[in-house]
């Protein structure tokens, strides 16, 4: 901890040093009162920006604290002892006296794929995070210890540089960001350290295989691949087109090929091999050959580079390679197409090549360490960076088929059939079971339904035109029914993305149903079950892999039954539908819809990946990576390439274990338990929520209102743009709770879950209760991230927001059941854990959250004034005066806990 509170100490001075010209008062220490003077609202927000200036620095520091603790653990104790790293994973593995075969079989069922997705939680400019990229870097250039007196001054005056420019830069965005700068916000982590963490993950995992199983060869499959929803997510989006997608396609392309464009030039560099001290083999020669022949510049390749065989090859390469980025808008207006690349696999085949001739050359270190590193990034970004998921609701697409129907029945004196109806799903079936070419030619449908279809036909034509895997999957939110999915199969149908290989038609585009809803969740089994036989989809299924996939909904569920009984029909359903996948033939994997926030889902990720249900992961792992998270993980390149292999090593641990644990025999005891205590929560938490009063209480007793004018995302914070709660995006509704300091969403109801337990089971409950808590990794989970976020509300603060309530009784009758709530819910954690205090369990969370409780605090207060005086303002210039105040305040305690929604 003394190398971190050295940086924070080296920061803040450095931060309080450039904001003092600003401020007569020290701007980390400046109090609330300055938010009753209108006339001091821009020194307010100057106040407010370096105290969120001062999280940010933090937040660097302990980025590299970290990585300096990981790396003290490494010289001290050796790799293997680093926990979350495939070192440790596979030791341990070879130690319990798992053999290669078994070893094998994991690693060949390793699929893991983090999806950024464009949910509107991030705070920060592309700008900001590249100034944060810097500071990073100049911290680590300050821990050498080469430096002379006078080349550490220059370093320190070059990071009080970078510092002085965030804070002169803008914070906020004064224009809600377009799908296109969300793209570019995405590509900018793959540019910044994505694009090479990916090779030296696979380098990591090949060098703990052959420490532990030396002798045994392992054909790793491409395991980490990264999927993306920005440009492809038109949930509630309308500003997310079937044009904007195409766009984002070819900027995701551009991307990759610019990419690999940079690595072969730094490759004709360095491989300055000549004929004379490196003989060819004589298949590469022919290679070369040919090559040179395509390239339609072989006189001037050959000049340029005599007797340097391996440069004319390259060079022929990265020929092809520029052609193919002129190509991208695969209009026919670009290079020949004799010299582009067709596909992704063309250009690994011709790395291939290189690289196989070095090793038969007895070159196998450079062979290595040059061009497998690339080859291994063609295969997993190919020409696409990531698979870009299609996401819609069931909402519109239920629109798009009752008028596809309409186009087709235009004699029918009614409407379609209801969605839930017999008849919807006769006519859906018979649909895809009636051969393609008996199909009714194109209809035109009303524009916004044809706007859907169309949808279908882009995904056909772009994966043509881009990469063959330019798309993931398409993600149906709101799934309640089979009937739901069964029409999406219809429309890809209607669109040409069905194949017919041996005279059987099949669909192209993988489904992935979204349960949400906890109603959902309980149904799932059931809807599955239907949807597994129908032949069409088990067919789809077989071609596309053999394998169904599933998302689940963290934040949805959660808005819908609290944190406890989302984190246990989580599971549940997990267990649930890997043993149906088991009884019918088809395995299930699941793709986890987490956030940022403990209530959404972002709990860290081994303990996440290890509290799964046994045998429900199986190497396969999906997990979107929003906002915040995307930053926090990947902005810099030693903690990107940890969080990575963090990731990916849990999921191997977790398949690993599952093998020799009771998997999916549920433990009656604990399981009735919890059923319990789910039951008695959700009871608690529903009364909350369904309280004539809260839509009032909420809407004025937090910032919710006011969250759309902090220009975060591109899409709105409502589906439809209706107003009431059960519509309000799920993260919005944690946003709100977190900034007036409620949190609600991390803990109600759970006091009255474990209250009434022990209330009922006396002294054995409690026993019963602790012993879960050592034993059941969900169990003690839930109760740890519940025991976080009770120490980050603050009932105080909490009843100042409350007192911005006018009605006297709605903001009593609200408040009293979250009070009363809070203070049981605090004893009952403790009596489960044993402690004596809230949080002495958990020293370092403890000591991170006493670095910042005290700021949090002031701008808590300072916001509630900021909000009273804004709402009260008289008109919009009066307005004017407190709105970048506030929105700054926002700003700052979301930086402070480390999360928006």
């Amino acid at each position: 901890m003394a190398h971190e509170a050295a940086l924070v100490e080296l920061l803040s001075g450095l931060l309080a040093d450039v904001a003092k010209p600003a401020f007569t008062t020290d701007p980390l220490t400046s109090h609330a009162a300055q938010a009753a003077d209108p006339a001091s609202a821009l020194n307010l927000a100057r106040t407010i920006q370096a105290q969120g200036i001062h999280f940010q620095l933090l937040s660097i520091a302990e980025q590299n604290a970290a990585m300096h603790r990981r790396r003290q653990v490494e010289v001290e104790r050796g790799y293997e002892n680093l926990r979350g790293t495939f070192a440790q994973v596979i030791a341990e593995a070879a130690a319990k006296g798992i053999d290669a075969d078994e070893m094998k079989r994991a690693i060949r069922n390793l699929r893991i794929r983090p999806v950024i997705t464009a949910h509107p939680t991030e705070a920060k400019r592309v700008t900001v995070l590249e100034t944060h990229r810097r500071i990073y870097r100049r911290l680590l250039e300050l821990e050498s210890a080469r430096w002379t007196p006078r080349e550490r001054r220059t370093l320190l005056a070059a990071l009080r540089h970078e510092i002085e420019l965030l804070w002169l830069t803008g914070e906020l965005r004064l224009e809600k960001p377009t799908v296109a700068a969300e793209v570019a916000w995405g590509l900018h982590f793959f540019h910044e350290t994505l694009f090479e963490a990916v090779p030296v993950l696979v380098a990591k995992l090949n060098s703990a295989l052959e420490a532990h199983y030396p002798g045994d060869q392992f054909d790793l499959p491409r395991f980490f691949q990264f999927g993306s929803w920005i440009g492809g997510d038109r949930d509630g989006n309308p500003f997310v087109t079937n044009q904007v997608t195409v766009a984002a396609l070819l900027e995701n392309c551009r991307a990759s090929l610019k990419r690999y464009q940079t690595r072969l030039a730094d490759l004709l560099q360095v491989l300055s091999i000549t004929v004379d001290a490196l003989p060819a083999t004589q298949i590469f020669r022919a290679a070369l050959a040919t090559q040179l022949s395509k390239s339609g510049d072989e006189a001037a390749i050959v000049t340029r580079n005599p007797g340097e065989l391996f440069r004319q090859y390259l060079a022929c390469i990265l020929l092809r390679l520029d052609a193919t980025l002129v190509n991208v808008p695969g209009d026919g207006t670009g290079s020949p197409s004799a010299v582009v690349y067709a596909s992704a696999d063309e250009l690994a085949e011709d790395l291939r090549v290189v690289e196989q001739a070095l090793r038969d050359a007895q070159q196998e270190g450079l062979a290595d360490d040059l061009l497998r590193p690339l080859r291994h990034e063609v295969e997993t970004f190919r020409f696409c960076t990531v698979q870009l998921d299609i996401r819609e609701n069931t909402t519109v697409v239920h629109n798009t088929l009752a008028a596809l129907w309409k186009a087709k029945n235009p004699d029918a004196q009614c409407d379609s059939p209801a969605p839930d109806s017999q008849g919807w799903k006769d006519w859906l079936l018979a649909n895809l079971t009636r051969p393609r070419d008996t199909l009714q030619p194109d209809v035109t449908l009303p524009a916004p339904e044809q706007a859907t279809l169309d949808m279908f036909r882009m995904v056909r034509d772009m994966r043509r035109r881009v990469d063959r895997n330019a798309f993931g999957t398409f993600v149906l939110s709101m799934t309640h029914s089979a009937a739901d999915v069964l029409g999406i199969y219809v429309l890809a149908k209607e669109a040409d993305l069905f194949s017919d290989a041996a005279g059987t038609e099949s669909c192209t585009l993988p489904v992935v149903p979204l349960l949400e809803t906890i109603d959902d969740l309980r149904r799932a089994p059931a809807i599955l079950r239907e949807l597994l036989a129908v032949p069409v989809v088990r067919r789809s299924l077989r071609a596309q892999g053999g394998v169904m996939e599933v998302m689940i909904g963290y934040s949805d569920s959660n808005k819908d039954g609290g944190f406890f009984v989302s984190n246990w029909e989580l599971a549940k359903v997990q267990a649930k539908l890997t043993r149906l996948g088991n009884e019918l033939g088809v395995p299930i994997a699941f793709f986890h819809g987490r956030g940022g926030s403990v209530s959404r889902g972002g709990i860290p990720t081994g303990r996440a990946i290890a509290a799964l249900p046994a045998g429900s992961v199986n190497g396969r792992f999906r997990v979107t990576e929003q906002g915040e998270v995307v930053s926090f993980k990947y902005a810099n390149r030693g903690t990107a390439q940890y969080h990575l292999e963090l990731l990916a090593a849990s999921v191997l641990e977790h398949a690993l274990k599952s093998e020799h644990e009771e998997a999916l025999v549920p433990r009656g005891e604990f399981d009735e338990a919890m059923e319990a205590l789910s039951g008695a929560s959700r009871a608690a938490y529903v009364k909350l929520v369904d309280h004539p009063d809260l839509i009032t209480y909420f809407q004025a007793a937090s910032p919710l209102e006011e969250l759309s004018l902090l220009n975060i995302g591109s899409r709105p914070a409502r589906r439809f743009g209706a107003r009431t709660l059960h519509d309000l995006r799920a993260i919005p509704w944690v946003f709100a709770w977190a900034q007036n300091r409620h949190m609600i969403t991390g803990w109600y109801g759970v006091g009255t879950a474990i209250a009434g337990f022990i209330e009922f089971r006396k002294d054995r409950g409690v026993e019963l209760l602790r012993r879960m808590f050592a034993e059941s990794r969900l169990f003690r989970l839930i109760v740890d991230e519940v025991e976080k976020t009770l120490a980050q509300v603050d009932l105080d603060i909490a009843r100042g927001y409350a007192d911005l309530v006018t009605d006297p009784q709605v903001r009593e009758n609200v408040f009293s059941m979250i009070e009363a709530e809070y203070r049981l819910t605090a004893a009952m954690i403790l009596k489960v854990t044993g402690a004596a205090n809230s949080g002495e369990r958990l020293p370092e969370f403890r000591a991170r959250l006493a670095l910042r409780l005290p700021t949090i605090n002031k701008v808590g207060w300072q916001q509630i004034e900021l909000l009273r005086r804004y709402r009260n303002a008289r008109d919009e210039q009066a307005k004017g005066e407190f709105r970048i105040p506030l929105l700054m305040s926002i700003n700052c305690i979301a930086a402070g806990f480390g999360a928006t929604g």
